[in-house]
């Protein structure tokens, strides 16, 4: 059988033209992505320049200020530092899970920022059961915190993972109540659907207002999580040296300083989502949101004001967390367990309750 010259190249270039489909595909799904690591870096910059600049001022000296033009490259230079540092192993440890610890950590915290909403179709995976998905993939870091404390073969890393460990599952219960509560009063678990729904109302929708006891409830959890004073237990100087990072040091001693930027980050970002009403902002009589037209229609101009929104509600909700680091005293083991279990637990199920019976008397 002869097959003519003509048929031949329609074949090869009909092949090249999936092929370049494919090549489009992939590249389209990689630039999102990569954009959003980009903004996850400078937001984390951001953050550690924050935290220095306001400490510095609670504490009534000078912040870094020769690293770039007031400081700004001070996290920069810090971590190239760490960079180039000597990689130490134990000798007696797990190397295995030595090694795998901090990157589990990380990339843990890191998936979770595929659910966050920064605006109408800004967002990396818009799923029914995104919130869940938020709670699920938190819970894996602290696994990575206890094979880091075990595998250093230290009794102060081991106790630190430990207590990461126990701080995670006390927590993590009243967070995923306060969490249930919002969605039965948005009837949703997609973080966009209960942006969504608190937009209908303008400022007073919010579910700051509509949950306040959740709201309390959500932030010390949220501190709890990301291991902020007064709940930093895992890795009290004190008492543990460094808890878990004890044995670390170079770029693996520094992945455990982003996961844990990256989680106050990802923390703030749903506080920003859930309770303050997302990328709308509403001041009482004033709709800035109808004076953008920031709905499903708005373009490149509605959606970087969207973007701009959600950043400015999260980096102000950030003095919180950096302000209570020099204000507040470090709890005690059974402390910050009973707060947990005999305080929040039975609050926010109480809440959870009172939601539930609010919902079904209005039907």
């Amino acid at each position: 059988m002869i097959i003519h010259t003509p048929e031949v190249q329609d074949i090869d270039s009909f092949s090249r033209l999936e092929f370049l489909k494919e090549v489009y595909g992939i590249i389209w799904v990689l630039i999102p992505i990569l954009i959003l690591v980009l903004g996850i870096t400078i937001g984390v910059l951001v953050i550690v320049w924050l935290e220095r600049e306001i400490s510095a001022g609670i504490q009534q000296r000078i912040g870094p200020e020769y690293a770039g033009p007031l400081g700004v490259l001070q996290a920069l230079a810090d971590g190239a530092k760490l960079l180039f540092k000597e990689n130490i192993i134990p000798s007696r440890g797990d190397n295995r899970l030595f090694s795998i610890g901090p990157s589990i950590a990380v990339i843990s915290i890191l998936l979770s920022y595929s659910v966050v909403p920064f605006g109408y179709h800004l967002v990396l995976a818009d799923l029914n059961i995104g919130v869940f998905l938020w709670i699920a993939i938190s819970s894996i870091a602290p696994i990575g915190l206890l094979m880091s404390g075990y595998g250093s073969n230290n009794k102060y890393s081991f106790l630190g993972g430990l207590r990461a460990a126990a701080q995670s599952i006390s927590y993590e219960i009243p967070l995923t109540l306060c969490v249930l509560s919002i969605s039965l009063l948005s009837n949703s678990l997609s973080t966009v659907d209960i942006v969504e729904a608190q937009s209908k109302y303008g400022f007073w929708g919010w579910n700051l207002w509509r949950q306040p006891i959740g709201f309390i409830i959500f932030i010390i959890s949220s501190l709890a999580e990301c291991e902020r004073l007064p709940f930093d237990l895992p890795e009290a100087e004190e008492e543990l040296v460094a808890g878990y990072q004890t044995e670390y040091s170079g770029i693996k001693f520094g992945l455990f300083y982003v996961a844990s930027y990256l989680n106050l980050l990802v923390s703030s970002l749903f506080v920003t989502v859930l309770y303050l009403g997302g990328w709308n902002i509403s001041i009482p009589d004033i709709y800035i949101s109808e004076l953008f037209e920031l709905n499903k229609t708005c373009g490149v101009f509605g959606a970087t004001i969207g973007i701009f929104i959600t950043l400015a509600k999260t980096y102000l909700f950030l003095f919180i967390p950096i302000t209570t680091r020099w204000t507040l005293p470090r709890l005690r083991m059974d402390q910050l367990l009973n707060l947990g279990w005999k305080f929040l637990l039975p609050i926010s199920l109480g809440n959870l309750l009172l939601t539930t019976s609010s919902q079904l008397f209005s039907l």
